[in-house]
């Protein structure tokens, strides 16, 4: 067994249970390169799947010595003093109950103890222990986002992030530790109320200034350091740190230390700001300042005993500054992320030389923490620190104006987000984006920067769309439309909420929010475009049926059509859209007649048309591909297969054109994968299986494997390419069970597919176990009869199996016309005839020349159906020529296959190009 370094790299990354877009990200490759590692070491180590992989991965890691994942936890700058009885009871405390929150005041020391036993556990806690830090969250409907940005996840459509994390989470046995949950705790209960319940093996440490509240918590109160005669771990502590800034102390100090470690009540933060301050002050100096009046400040009779103390060692700190530096310590106080000196300058209202030296300042009275890096110098205060700050902030009367000018800074570098490209946009983002929403939060409670608000808000609802953050780009949008000072400006972000609603499958919500924007649209006069709202949200329980929880009624839908057209007038846009809701409502009532007589394909057909000249005119691409969409599906309901193809092709034309909005993004996706389907449809797989790849890599679909390669897949399988198919289903297996395994009816055909390569490749195993995936999937009309008896059908074939082949495609495709006409119609009377031809069936002429005038133009289905022909005939010569046929539409499999048909030295040919295939020799009769 050959293994390379990089395979070597992606196995322990499958073993550390991460997606193929995570490992790419990690590695620095393309997705598709991590797809093809995890298919070659699937096919190296001869397991069955993924799981299987991730437990090879973990043997092969304990067999080398290797430890379980190393935790992801920020690594301390400082040593761990002390405490070993406190570690080793929350360590007990953790074995014993899933959720635990670590409780103290601020300064105590939650979180380094949090750590420090969080990276003593890794063992027990085979997949991996995660840290997240809760400070720059606000939002307490962001914190599952949190969660999903430590672990490297994003949302996957028509999933909520919590759930999205749950799924992820849902078989790990992992420890999450979630830092400073105080701020947003009611988020923090409810995550964890319904993350715990998904994920049985999770347990979660959380570090908080109150307890959560919820009832299945267990409650560890961190206490003070011990400041016991002795050695006392506050004593110690206080000796560390001054020794680790070159300032030694002897041993006849000890008591002195004692007793200023003990007016600080062992609160570690107090301590360490002591000793930081220990060289230039002295031990006299300390307890002289520690008697500064303005030590109560702060907590006053609010604040309990603890509170004070360690706000005592704030404000103590803070007495020791310049007042130059206090006022530039309380106005970067506003910033919940790291800054630069040249953001703090802009904020702060000050000259950036100045304040880089204040920086500097304030990071040498550890006020602040620095980080240096490549691209600039940050810098962030300590959430006890930056809370100190904005409460001075306040009392300065300075809080509304910083705020402003945080505000303007947030729009400023919102703009610069938006539409910038380049390899170090996510993380520019990342590092703004928490500054962005709190500045968000405050603008919104503010009446005096409500448009500035609103601004904001569209600008990050359009950042996170980018940014693939859906769910938050969904509320950004709607909260857009709330803070809008007039309600054609709500109309028009609530318009755009819909289609985010749209890429994630949530067809309630599309519903909803386009009745929402004809509401406002109708508040400001407009009563056209209302109309038109009217008329889209019709539209959508027409095309969107299947991403609904409730489906409307029909009486709704049709009453919002009649009131839209009512309203219409001679609004193109309004016209258009009504056009469309009658055309998708007439083609739905077309689809469901078994029997549809030539009036009603013409008046059908006549309508799409009608929808899509008036889209045209409005110069809407969105509007116009919808109306396409509604074409094509007529064009495939009357039978025109070719037509429907074209559309489909001139929809993804005039998408790929143009710009980006959430409605472009969500009509390309749908679009590819109908070029896709329309293509196999009329056997251009070619062509099928590049929308198919554009589909698989379109970003909006990295978290949801099993989506994007669906139709990969199909095309894949169909013309015979094996390897795509293993590497794909990979990917597809993968973000299915991530996703809580759905049981989508467009995801069948996928299942299917592959379970008929492994048939082809003679994997029994690996067949069964895609059946069984299958099964969950139930039985309905398309897998009976399209699809279904498609793949069917070319196993049994290819297993010389042709009588059975026969009797599975024994109903006439005008029996089963509603189920074949998508796409499958081709493909089923073509294999329907040579089935009939090799198992010797009394009618086989009169199916072949039913099939011949049925899969005129199409190469694959032509092909076959010729093929059939001279098999019948005897005729080898024309046998033969099909190979070429095969060849030249991308179908390789039905090219090796003529070969075994053609026998001789032809057949010994065939063998070699299904074994190059990667599949079985096949059984000619």
């Amino acid at each position: 067994m050959d293994i390379s370094p990089r395979e070597a790299e992606v196995l322990e990354l499958v073993g550390e249970h991460l997606s193929n877009a995570e490992i790419a990200a990690r590695l620095f490759i393309s997705v598709r390169t991590a797809e093809s590692h995890v298919s070659a070491l699937l096919r190296k180590l001869d397991v069955p799947d993924r799981r299987a992989l991730a437990g090879r991965a973990a043997a092969g890691g304990r067999a080398a010595g290797a430890s379980r994942p190393a935790p992801v936890l920020p690594a301390p700058l400082t040593s761990f003093v002390g405490r070993a009885s406190e570690r080793a009871e929350l360590a007990e405390v953790i074995g014993k109950h899933r959720q635990v929150t670590a409780v103290g005041p601020g300064g105590v020391g939650k979180t380094r103890l949090a750590l420090a036993v969080a990276a003593d556990a890794a063992g027990a806690f085979a997949d991996g222990v995660w840290f997240v830090d809760l400070v720059p969250v606000t939002d307490p409907g962001m914190v599952a986002d949190a969660v999903a940005g430590a672990l490297g996840l994003g949302e996957q459509p028509g999933r909520g992030m919590t759930e999205s994390v749950a799924a992820a989470l849902a078989d790990r046995r992992a420890l999450l530790v979630l830092d400073n949950c105080e701020q947003v705790r009611d988020g923090v209960a409810l995550f964890l109320e319904r993350l715990l319940a998904a994920c049985p093996q999770v347990t979660v440490l959380a570090t908080s200034r109150a307890r959560l509240m919820v009832p299945f918590e267990r409650v560890y109160a961190v206490p003070p350091l011990s400041l016991s005669d002795g050695e006392s771990d506050a004593v110690a502590l206080f000796k560390e740190r001054a020794t680790a800034i070159g300032w030694p102390l002897d041993p006849p100090l000890h008591e002195h230390i004692r007793s200023i470690c003990e007016r600080l009540d062992g609160m570690a933060l107090s301590i360490e700001l002591a000793a930081a301050r220990y060289p230039t002050l002295g031990l006299d100096g300390l307890t002289a300042a520690l008697s500064h009046p303005l030590r109560t400040l702060a907590g006053g009779p609010r604040a309990d005993d603890r509170h004070r103390s360690v706000r005592a060692a704030v404000d103590w700190s803070h007495t020791l500054l310049e007042p130059a530096d206090r006022e530039l310590l309380r106005r970067v106080s506003v910033f919940v992320a790291p800054f630069t000196a040249a953001a703090a300058a802009e904020v702060a209202g000050a000259e950036q030389g100045v304040v880089v030296e204040g920086l500097a300042r304030l990071a040498e009275q550890s006020l602040l923490l620095v980080r240096a890096s490549a691209g600039a110098t940050e810098y962030r205060a300590l959430e006890t620190i930056r809370q100190y700050g904005v409460e001075r902030l306040t009392e300065a009367g300075e809080l509304d104006g910083v705020r402003a000018r945080h505000l303007r800074w947030c729009l400023a570098t919102a703009a610069s987000l938006t539409g910038a490209a380049g390899t170090d946009w996510r993380p520019r983002f990342d590092a703004a984006a928490d500054d962005l929403r709190s500045a968000l939060a405050w603008a919104a409670e503010q009446p005096d920067h409500r448009a500035d608000a609103h601004d904001l808000a569209l600008r990050l609802a359009e950042l996170a769309f980018t940014r693939n953050l859906v769910g938050e780009s969904q509320q950004r949008y709607e909260q857009a439309a709330a803070l809008a000072g007039e309600p054609a400006g709500a109309a028009a972000a609530l318009r755009h909420a819909a289609a985010v609603a749209g890429c994630r499958m949530h067809g309630d919500d599309m519903y909803r929010l386009h009745r929402a924007a004809a509401d406002a649209a109708r508040r400001s006069g407009d009563t056209a475009r209302a109309a038109a709202d009217l008329a889209t949200a019709a539209t959508t329980v027409f095309r969107f049926s299947g991403t609904f929880v409730r489906t409307p009624p029909p009486e709704e839908t049709l009453a919002l059509i009649a009131e839209a057209r009512e309203h219409a007038g001679d609004d193109p846009v309004a016209r258009a859209a009504v056009a469309l809701a009658e055309a998708a409502s007439v083609a739905d009532a077309f689809g469901a007649d078994q029997d549809p007589h030539d009036e009603a394909v013409a008046r059908t057909l006549a309508r799409a048309e009608d929808a899509v000249g008036l889209a045209h005119r409005t110069r809407v691409p969105s509007a116009e591909s919808a109306a396409l969409d509604a074409l094509s599906a007529v064009q495939s309901w009357v039978g025109d297969a070719f037509a429907a193809a074209a559309t489909a092709r001139r929809r993804v034309t005039l998408l790929s054109s143009a710009p980006t909005t959430p409605a472009v993004a969500h009509e390309l996706v749908q679009a590819l994968g109908e070029a896709a389907q329309t293509g196999i449809g009329v056997g251009d797989l070619p062509d099928a299986r590049h929308w198919a790849r554009l589909l698989a890599d379109h970003p909006s679909l990295a978290e949801v494997g099993h989506r994007a390669t669906s139709w990969q897949l199909v095309a894949d399988a169909l013309a015979g390419d094996a390897e795509g198919v293993l590497t794909g289903a990979v990917r597809f297996l993968d973000g299915w069970r991530r996703s809580g395994s759905p049981v989508w009816p467009e995801l069948e055909p996928a299942v299917t597919a592959v379970a008929m390569i492994h048939g082809l490749r003679g994997d029994q195993d690996a067949r069964n176990e895609w059946n069984t995936i299958l099964g969950r999937f139930g039985t309905s009309p398309n897998r009976t009869h399209g699809h279904g008896a498609v793949f069917d059908a070319m196993l049994l074939l290819h297993n010389g199996q042709a009588p059975e082949a026969m009797e599975r495609l024994a109903p006439g495709p005008g029996e089963v016309w509603r189920w074949v006409t998508w796409i499958w119609l081709h493909w089923y009377v073509a294999l329907r005839a040579e089935a009939t031809v090799l198992a010797g069936g009394p009618d086989a002429r009169e199916r072949l020349a039913d099939a011949r005038e049925i899969t005129a133009g199409d190469p694959v289905a032509g092909a076959i159906v010729e093929r059939a022909g001279a098999l019948l005939d005897g005729a080898r010569e024309r046998l033969l020529a099909t190979v070429d046929a095969f060849d030249a539409a991308g179908c390789r499999y039905q090219s090796a296959r003529t070969l075994l048909l053609a026998g001789g030295d032809h057949a010994v040919q065939g063998t070699r190009a299904l074994t190059a295939l990667g599949l079985a020799p096949a059984a000619v009769r």
